[in-house]
């Protein structure tokens, strides 16, 4: 058992043999390992991802495009396996040097665009389709919930997802101080949405898109073993309202779906390039 007094070196220094989980592809370095192009559709959007709660985000934006009547939203959706290791491809990196999903490729315009980070690619499609976030004096709140989203995620996943249920040693103080944190999240979202039916206000906008894949899955379980009952989930009754009103949503059953590799094989959607594709899927 690692020793609980550890005390850091004068300069760290990668051990692949202490990384846990993902310690055959986390490195503390950028860029390429192998020569990789991405395979491209017809549609001048290419989506690159995996059902994570990052990845849904791109997917439920473009299907709620889709659902809004936006032709131009249409999609193919190419799947990226993280835990092989898919985004360290040169295509890949060439599009995003983060070698983080989802990745957009724009293809509309005189010259291809390259759009990386689950919030700038839901920005990039709301202002390119005028949906999603208001141009009014509301503006300002969306983006506010927006960017608390984004800034938090790191919180749940990276934090208490990874302490509470991938860390090789479970040890109390980060399950503790990131179970607090989260749980200070939800309660941040439960007290705006006691006031307020989305996040953003009276509309349903970017900001709730952002969000619902990130709560979602506490709210319903599914996501970092017995996560829902150890943070007592149920105590936010103005989350599980806005939770359970989105999920309803067709774009929303149909973008949770897209690119997904586990689970049911009718609740799985591997690529994604035409509305026929969810036929015969469980929505």
């Amino acid at each position: 058992m690692p020793d609980a007094s550890y005390t850091p070196p004068e300069i760290w220094s990668h051990d692949a043999e202490n990384g846990g989980k993902f310690a055959s592809i986390n490195r503390p370095t950028s860029g390429a390992r192998e020569d990789k192009e991405l395979p491209l559709g017809t549609h001048d959007l290419q989506l690159y991802s995996l059902a994570t709660p990052n990845g849904v985000k791109a997917t439920i934006m473009l299907e709620e495009l889709l659902e809004a009547g936006h032709a131009g939203a249409e999609y193919d959706a190419w799947t990226i396996n993280i835990g092989d290791g898919d985004q360290f491809g040169s295509g890949f990196v060439d599009l995003n040097p983060n070698s983080k999903i989802p990745t957009l490729l724009d293809r509309s315009g005189k010259k291809p665009v390259r759009v990386f980070e689950s919030g700038a690619i839901l920005m990039h499609l709301a202002e390119k389709f005028g949906a999603f976030l208001p141009t009014d004096h509301t503006r300002a709140e969306v983006l506010s919930w927006l960017f608390w989203q984004v800034g938090s995620a790191p919180f749940i996943g990276g934090g208490f997802g990874h302490f509470y249920a991938y860390a090789p040693e479970k040890y109390e103080y980060p399950i503790n101080r990131y179970a607090m944190e989260t749980k200070r999240l939800f309660d941040v979202a439960d007290k705006r949405l006691e006031r307020s039916q989305y996040l953003g206000g009276d509309e349903y906008t970017v900001a709730d898109i952002a969000a619902f894949p990130w709560i979602a899955p506490f709210v319903f379980g599914g996501i970092y073993g017995e996560a829902r009952t150890f943070l007592a989930i149920h105590e936010y009754e103005h989350v599980d309202r806005w939770v359970k009103t989105i999920a309803e949503r067709p774009g929303v059953k149909r973008g949770r779906i897209v690119n997904k590799t586990w689970g049911e094989e009718n609740e799985q959607l591997r690529e994604r390039h035409s509305a026929a594709d969810f036929e015969g899927k469980a929505l």
